[in-house]
């Protein structure tokens, strides 16, 4: 049994070629599930890129995660989770030439550089992102700490556009910092401030639009595994759950993969609103549309069909319901899988 992640080779390459000759300087966020590939296929992707787009730098999120990808890759590695004496001064991976660390705080510069001397390092800002990084009144004394190990600073920003004047105050007040990283600020917004400010490297840091910016080379499906008829009033699952008629369908994939298990929402206009109140009302009824749906061929009328759950689903398959008048899956059919990639973990990828 299995749920998988079919990428269309040929289409998701021309896609990542695009957006690596669009966007100078460009740096590719290899961090936790590998946005679904898996980060030991994305450090690989990183290494074909290298090839033609010159890609010397990846990004990771942990130091953890950073192990792996200077085995795989032969880019500099960037680490962004910041340097913390207390929880990373042991780790035998600060050693490592190729790595760079992300630092927001003195202390931390000068414990690393008594551990690493000449450690290469990464001037974090603190932005409206309110998450890590150094505010700007102490942030001529963290470059000043970071000395000829300084390879430039970085700006974790929130999603959205609207980042012009953030950045620019950052730049025009360090005008020091001959290099910049950029998270979430678009190509317009960048040729804007390039022109602005030709005497200064900007590198975008990319993940999710580099990675799943062609949906539509991303299919994930997954294997049906049992089918039965069930009469109206018929009870299933762990907890009993009474059902309608039509059929019962055991299919591959639960929590172990990520299905349907989902962030909390950012709900922000009425629309929104509105779904996430009758979903909740549903929920509340003991119904639950699932991720799952029919796939047919030929014109069949239930191509198509989102099925519901019987119940939640369990740690590696779900329980859904094909309702009566439709035609059922049989055993070794796959049904389509609307997940959420960056919390998805597949039992295969499929690269064509």
């Amino acid at each position: 049994m299995s749920i998988v992640l079919h990428v269309d080779g040929p289409r998701w390459r021309a896609h990542l070629d695009r957006t690596m000759a669009s966007q100078t300087g460009l740096v590719p966020v290899v961090k936790g599930n590998g946005y679904g590939f898996g980060s030991a296929l994305l450090t690989a992707e990183c290494e074909r890129l290298a090839g033609h787009a010159g890609v010397d730098l990846i990004a990771v999120g942990t130091y953890r995660e950073a192990t792996a990808a200077l085995d795989l890759s032969s880019a500099d590695v960037l680490v962004l989770e910041p340097y913390r004496p207390s929880l990373h001064g042991g780790l035998a991976v600060l050693t490592e030439p190729a790595l760079v660390h992300t630092v927001t705080a003195t202390a931390d510069v000068h414990d690393l550089h008594s551990r690493v001397p000449g450690a290469r390092v990464v001037a974090e800002g603190l932005t409206s992102m309110y998450r890590h990084g150094c505010p700007a009144d102490d942030y001529l004394d963290l470059i000043a700490a970071a000395g000829p190990g300084l390879l430039g600073g970085t700006l974790h920003l929130p999603l959205g556009a609207g980042h012009l004047t953030e950045v620019s105050e950052w730049l025009t007040r360090f005008p020091a910092v001959g290099t910049w990283l950029l998270s979430h600020v678009s190509p317009a917004e960048l040729g804007r401030l390039r022109t602005a400010y030709p005497g200064v490297t900007l590198r975008p840091r990319v993940g999710t639009a580099l990675w799943l910016g062609e949906p539509a080379a991303l299919t994930v499906r997954a294997d049906v595994l049992d089918v039965r008829p069930v009469a109206a009033g018929s009870r299933a699952g762990y907890r009993g759950r009474s059902m309608s008629a039509g059929h019962l369908v055991v299919v591959s994939g639960g929590t172990a993969h990520g299905v349907a298990m989902e962030a909390p929402s950012s709900v922000a206009t009425l629309r929104q609103r509105a779904i996430v109140l009758a979903e909740g009302a549903l929920e509340a009824a003991g119904r639950v549309r699932s991720p799952f749906s029919l796939r047919r061929s030929g014109g069949d009328p239930g191509a198509g069909t989102s099925l519901w759950f019987v119940e939640p689903p369990h740690m590696q398959v779900s329980l859904v319901h094909v309702p009566h008048g439709t035609a059922p899956p049989a055993i070794g059919d796959q049904l389509d899988v609307r997940v959420r990639l960056t919390t998805f973990w597949a039992d295969n990828i499929v690269l064509s």
